[in-house]
């Protein structure tokens, strides 16, 4: 896996390589942090076939962007519920791999560790004529996904 190290989280890793650890670890679990707008309009990873579902919670809110000052105690409620541990892989995925690097570096601050980056994201860096979803990301290099 191609994992690099980060300040303050276990690091990056690449949407092949985060759905292979959670195709591979049974307690790994996948948090996407983009808005209600995106999972509506983009489509959200489907990890169905992996006897799994991803959890949701923007880090920021649409349309102000404001960061959810509660995410760290709405996503350990949300965690706990699931029955999800501490010490379990939590993995992080937003458009770009901006926004969910702040989610796991916060939640590796609050005692849930290891958090990884999904650093190409859900639809990867803007291509030469500035569209998303081409270059890389979840989309970009085929992993599953539904419309919401």
């Amino acid at each position: 896996m191609s994992y690099q190290s980060g300040a303050g989280y276990a690091g990056n890793m690449l949407s092949v390589d985060a759905y292979s650890l959670l195709a591979g670890e049974a307690t790994s679990t996948l948090i996407d942090v983009r808005t209600q707008a995106e999972w509506a309009y983009v489509s959200v990873p489907d990890i169905s076939t992996l006897g799994k579902a991803a959890l949701f919670l923007e880090w920021q809110s649409f349309p102000s962007m404001q960061v959810d000052k509660r995410f760290v105690a709405r996503l350990s409620t949300m965690l706990e519920t699931a029955g999800v541990k501490h010490g379990a892989p939590l993995l992080f995925i937003c458009r770009s791999g901006v926004r969910s690097r702040h989610a796991a570096i916060a939640m590796t601050s609050a005692g849930w560790a290891p958090c990884f980056n999904v650093s190409d994201g859900f639809e990867g860096p803007l291509d030469p004529w500035h569209h998303r979803g081409v270059v890389g990301g979840w989309k970009a290099v085929n992993l599953p996904w539904a419309q919401r």
